[in-house]
């Protein structure tokens, strides 16, 4: 395998990386062997003065490390010594007696970035997929090739352990202001740029002086200001993760180490503390959740995909301007739809906001996001809808109003266009059940806010066409989300699994809990946000929509159902939307710090709270949401376990170092889970009796995940 090329010009060693059979560059045994070899070439000819690394690949400079070997590891000490060998060769890369210049195009992400550490000078395209991260933490990993101490000796310790411990993507022009990269150029001149400043080192080497504020200088530099900074951050990551994620804790170490005691005790650090992490439960969770992901990045019929450019959207609140938000960054020309201006305003009001925050992060030019936003037309007729190649319903969550909708839709729109609806719970059977073409439309069910939610769950009915799946799953990724398919049904998947947690949580409140121990109880077992807080979030108007969909279904198992939600809507509260809810809000909606609205508990026994096991809590609400996605396999709602588990981690935020629901009863072992199921069943009622499916695959002692 020959991954790396030497070429030389007018005394310049050029070295193209160029993964075979591979559309990324990746760091793996035999890239790294290949380095070595090519370092040794360059080092021993003379005539080669400096050297440039730049990437054949189109929009790729090193995407990071092969993680199909860092999930093959298994024994103790083997992920310290490929840490050790990554040590070894950037070392001797940045200690190069010529200078090594990084010329980067597309991804430098984890490993990526960390060859790019190594070299003397950095130069980045403005090209719009140029972008640059240390992710590992979202692995359940740490940079593990020096990345832990030349980042924070570039650029800063606070910058880069924000860097590290959010795993964010950092943008050309934000680089280059925090110093990470030297200059930027425009994609088609980087060869040049690089060969030029490779030319012109021997008479003028780089002379980098890191601007730093004032307080950066107060705290950063001594050793009484970074111990603050130390404890800030671990403080922040204990609030953020409540303890459940070992990586950015052990981060904070391999920074603290090395700025303190040293260099090489800091790199030390790295490779134990990375080969602990690498054996770890959260880290394979979380590897294998972006395999996952990765796998949907592919759509798995593109022959039936049909072609797709205009898109149009019902509706310019919260849903339908997000998704026209998504459609727009994405290239496509989008026509959104509304009954009035003033609705039209404040929907491009939101888009136009989102789009100024990129300009101020330096993510998009002012030019650019007046490119963007020219693809929204604002329209209060069907006239233009004429046009259209996909139709996305996000009007309000009311049958008669989305049958009216289509049928107003279907009357405008050419034969090929396909009618997607974004309800939450409704069926979409009978939402087409009055449809000219039931076979093209289909459920597009998006999550809040559209703009950072992952998720997209499409729903299909019997009738929905093939083509009409396999484009509506272009669409969604195309819109940049990770995409599953489920089948028709009261709630489909996500919102049906969702919905008897949060009866849960509303029983326990009946029965005397208390609403800041409940949150807190499922924020400390993986979720970003309690259960009662997502219903503020989410509207107790939709919250008791959702409850009256789905109330049959539970009611034929047996389950019981608190009325509460409907009460609380008939008494005017809403949530978050009109600050009314379990929680107190200020006149702009922004939530008083862990106070409770006390009128509340009027609706749930009285003021009088009683205190319940944390454990107790997490139980009956975490195993309430896993019996149901098993439920939702047994029925052929599901098509797939993984595809579940992808739905409850980015639609819902089960927990994702816990793998979702399906690989946490695996983990468990699923007779453990039908024990637990039965015993809760005992103690509160028929609706945690387990799921066929549990009990049967608990008899033959089978898994979910058979082969793994």
């Amino acid at each position: 395998m020959n991954i790396l090329t030497l070429e030389k010009q007018d005394n310049i060693g050029i070295v193209w990386m160029d993964y075979p059979g591979e559309k990324i560059n990746k760091i793996s045994r035999e890239l790294v062997d290949e380095f070595k070899q090519i370092l040794d070439t360059l080092e021993a000819d003379d005539s080669v003065q400096a050297v440039i690394l730049i990437s054949r690949k189109p929009d790729n400079f090193i995407a990071g490390a092969d993680l199909d070997m860092i999930q093959s590891i298994t024994e103790p000490g083997e992920a310290a010594a490929i840490s050790r060998a990554g040590h070894q060769l950037l070392n001797r890369m940045a200690a190069f007696p010529k200078p090594v210049i990084a010329a980067i195009n597309g991804a430098a992400l984890g490993g990526g970035l960390e060859v790019a550490l190594a070299c003397h000078y950095r130069l980045a395209t403005t090209h719009r997929k140029t972008v640059l991260a240390l992710p590992e933490v979202r692995l359940g990993l740490l940079p593990a090739a020096g990345g832990t101490q030349r980042l924070p000796r570039l650029v800063g310790l606070q910058r880069a352990l924000d860097m590290m411990l959010t795993g964010r993507n950092v943008y050309p022009r934000q680089a280059k202001r925090m110093g990470l990269v030297d200059e930027l150029i425009h994609p088609y001149g980087l060869l040049p740029a690089a060969m030029n400043v490779a030319r012109q080192w021997k008479q003028k080497p780089v002379a980098r002086k890191r601007k730093r504020s004032l307080l950066e200088k107060l705290l950063e530099g001594n050793p009484f200001g970074r111990r603050i900074i130390y404890k800030k951050a671990r403080q922040m990551v204990q609030r953020q993760t409540q303890g459940n994620y070992p990586a950015p804790f052990k981060i904070i170490d391999c920074v603290q180490i090395g700025l303190e005691k040293g260099f090489e005790k800091g790199l030390a650090a790295e490779a134990e503390k990375f080969d602990e992490l690498v054996r770890s439960p959260q880290a394979k969770n979380l590897i294998q959740l972006f395999f996952n992901m990765t796998a949907k990045k592919k759509n798995p019929h593109p022959d039936r995909v049909r072609s797709f450019k205009n898109i149009g959207i019902l509706g310019a609140g919260l849903m339908g301007s997000g998704i026209a938000d998504v459609s727009i960054n994405n290239g496509f020309k989008v026509f959104m739809k509304d009954i009035s201006h003033q609705a039209l305003a404040r929907g491009e009001q939101v888009i136009w906001q989102e789009l100024e925050k990129k300009v101020r992060r330096r993510i998009i030019t002012p030019f650019e996001r007046d490119q963007i936003f020219s693809r929204l037309a604002a329209v209060v007729d069907y006239a233009p809808f004429r046009h259209a190649d996909v139709v996305i319903e996000a009007v309000f969550e009311d049958l008669a109003i989305k049958q009216q909708v289509l049928a107003d839709t279907e009357a405008v729109t050419p034969d090929h266009c396909i009618f997607a609806s974004n309800t939450s719970s409704i069926p979409i059977q009978k939402i087409a059940e009055k449809a000219k073409r039931p076979e093209q439309v289909i459920g597009m069910h998006y999550f809040s806010p559209v703009q950072k939610m992952p998720l997209l769950e499409i729903i299909v009915t019997p009738r929905t066409a093939d083509w009409v799946t396999a484009t509506a799953f272009e669409l969604g990724m195309r819109q940049g989300k990770t995409v599953i398919v489920v089948n028709d049904g009261p709630g489909f998947y996500t919102t049906r699994i969702l919905a008897p947690m949060l009866n849960e949580a509303l029983l326990l409140l009946e029965e005397g809990a208390d609403i800041l121990e409940v949150d807190r109880a499922m924020r400390k077992f993986g979720f970003p946000i309690g259960p009662i807080k997502l219903i503020d979030e989410v509207g107790i108007d939709v919250g008791a929509h959702v409850t009256d969909v789905l109330k049959d279904l539970f009611a034929s198992r047996g389950a019981r159902s608190t009325d509460a939600m409907k009460k609380l809507f008939q008494a005017g509260y809403q949530g978050k939307k009109n600050r009314r809810g379990f929680y107190r809000y200020d006149e702009k909606g922004k939530r008083k710090k862990r106070e409770v609205n006390p009128e509340i508990y009027q609706f749930f026994g009285g003021s009088r709270r009683k205190s319940f096991p944390m454990e107790t809590i997490q139980q009956r609400l975490a195993f309430m949401m896993m019996n149901e996605a098993a439920h939702c396999l047994q029925d052929q709602i599901l098509l797939n376990p993984t595809d579940g588990d992808l739905g409850a981690i980015l639609g819902l935020g089960f927990p994702p170092f816990l793998g979702g629901p399906f690989r946490y009863m695996d983990s468990l072992g699923l007779d453990t889970v039908v024990d637990r199921l039965k015993r809760l069943a005992e103690a509160h009622g028929p609706r945690f009796a387990p799921a066929p499916i549990l009990e049967e695959m608990a008899r033959q002692g089978k898994r979910f995940y058979s082969d793994e």
